[in-house]
């Protein structure tokens, strides 16, 4: 071989592994892995806990990483581990406000130190917050407030609301209460107690619904319960007084103790909302704004600080004609579980 043909393939050999290696540098920089931070206000409810596991299964599957934490309803906390998380390195924050308009500084130390926030199940309030992904809220209401008027309409009510620091709360209310309120105006429902209940405890709407009982002779008739685990709560004081499954309770979430009160009839409803779908929904969404993509935005919500761009999925209404195709064959709860097989 000529020295003049051996420098040729000396040099085409060194173009192809600078090829390689400029090329592998550009593809480490492209594939850099994504780390979403995830603030959580508890690990007490059944749903938070399926949330806390969806989101992180489904970031696993795509490669990205989690760091999460849980503030116990501790809206000081959540305050703290988000600063944690923002000075600690994420590239996007999905938050779940306990407090929401305690939240709102939140969004703005994010957002100034450059990282965008999705407001997740609980809307930031005053807080331009880049997304929020939820079920819509309201529906959730109304599907409660239609059942219950439904299979009661006149009678002595207790109408629950859930913790006054959660704006989803006010908006299951406003919901329910457009099928409530007419029939309380006409007289034909009575609302013997109307109360928040704090930090959406199950012993706080015991204790309210055993009050309830007590000052109207046990004379009560029906029960919105804004979610599983105040509807719980209730049907114990109502258990204790031998009145479970006598008057028609509302619920949302459909947790498994919630499902299993329902086919044994202590329970009327509850709103399935299926957290899986949310956790993907969220997840999906933040990968998408990390690469500029576009996200499916179903309506805008004002929070006070302006509409805020929204993917709200929809939820569904389960009691006992339809806990089995609509619970179990999607996968949500097995059988074994709800029937106690």
């Amino acid at each position: 071989m000529s020295f003049y043909r051996f420098k040729y393939y000396e040099s085409l050999i060194f173009l192809v592994v600078l090829s390689f290696i400029y090329g592998g540098s550009a593809y480490c920089q492209e594939a850099k892995k994504i780390t979403i931070g995830v603030s959580l206000p508890t690990q007490r409810e059944e749903r938070w806990v399926r949330d806390a596991r969806q989101i992180e299964d489904e970031a696993k599957k795509r490669g990205i990483e989690i760091k999460m934490q849980i503030s116990d309803n501790d809206a000081m906390k959540q305050i703290a581990q988000c600063e944690n998380l923002i000075s600690g390195g994420i590239d996007i924050l999905i938050l779940a406000p306990h407090d929401a308009t305690g939240a709102a500084p939140i969004v703005e130390n994010a957002h100034s130190a450059g990282i965008k926030v999705i407001s997740y199940d609980r809307l930031v309030m005053n807080a331009d917050c880049d997304l929020y992904v939820s079920f819509d809220n309201e529906k959730v209401g109304e599907i409660q407030g239609e059942f219950i008027t439904k299979a009661m309409p006149k009678g002595n009510y207790i109408v629950l609301s859930g913790s006054p620091t959660d704006n989803n709360a006010a908006m299951y209310k406003a919901g329910a209460m457009k099928y409530i309120k007419p029939l309380a105006d006409k007289g034909d429902i009575k609302i013997v107690m109307e109360q928040s209940v704090k930090d959406w405890q199950p012993s706080e709407a015991m204790k309210i619904v055993e009050n309830a009982l007590t000052a109207n002779d046990n004379k009560i008739d029906a029960i919105l319960a804004p979610n599983d685990g105040t509807a719980g709560g209730a049907i114990q004081a109502l258990a204790a007084q031998n009145m479970e499954g006598k008057v028609v309770v509302t619920g949302q979430d459909a947790e498994l103790s919630a499902a299993q009160r329902i086919v044994s009839g202590s329970q009327s409803m509850t709103v399935f909302k299926d957290t899986r779908k949310q956790a993907i929904a969220a997840v999906d969404a933040a990968e998408k704004i990390l690469s500029s993509k576009e996200v499916e935005i179903t309506k805008k919500i004002n929070n006070n600080k302006g509409d805020i761009p929204s993917l709200l999925l929809m939820p569904v209404a389960v009691d006992k004609t339809n806990i089995d195709s609509v619970i179990i064959d999607s996968g949500y709860l097995s059988k074994e579980e709800v029937y106690k097989k």
